[in-house]
């Protein structure tokens, strides 16, 4: 299915702009309607959405060998609702999302640092870089939720 990281970038970041969708539309009804309801399940859904496509910029930022400012941008384009469809599109023209997985050690002398090791042994392992990337999400998205949310009681 994410046979490239253009297709996963792609489809996190359409899946971010249409969770801002749905925290919009929660917020609309809840002051509309009075439904505070809606809002804690868009919210939700966006909030999780959120994190997954930050650790999908950054899973994507390493095996792309993007320097700090692109990997920021795309981190960083998530809290502006609908940034992320534009930021993927520049990434794409840029070249920066161009190309396939790196699952397998080059000549290039950063494929022996640490992280590069990691990076291959996950993507080797689709299944079990699926899991480590939910748990990770799954466990940041509860420690925030017992956190609470932004601003305090909404």
């Amino acid at each position: 299915m994410f046979r490239t990281p253009l297709n996963l970038f792609r489809t996190f970041a359409i899946a971010e702009a249409v969770s801002w969708t749905l925290l919009i539309g929660g917020l609309i009804l809840r002051a509309a309607a009075d439904l505070p309801l809606a809002v804690t399940i868009g919210g939700g859904i966006h909030g999780f959405v959120f994190l997954a496509y930050g650790a999908t910029a950054v899973l994507v930022a390493l095996n792309q060998r993007w320097g700090v400012g692109p990997t920021a941008l795309a981190v960083v384009s998530a809290i502006i609702p609908y940034a992320t469809v534009p930021t993927e599109i520049w990434l794409q023209r840029t070249g920066r999302l161009r190309g396939a997985w790196r699952r397998e050690e080059t000549a290039d002398t950063r494929d022996r640092r640490p992280i590069d090791r990691m990076l291959r042994f996950f993507l080797r392992r689709p299944g079990a870089l699926a899991v480590a990337l939910v748990a990770v999400v799954a466990v940041v998205f509860v420690v925030l939720l017992v956190v609470g949310p932004p601003g305090g009681k909404g």
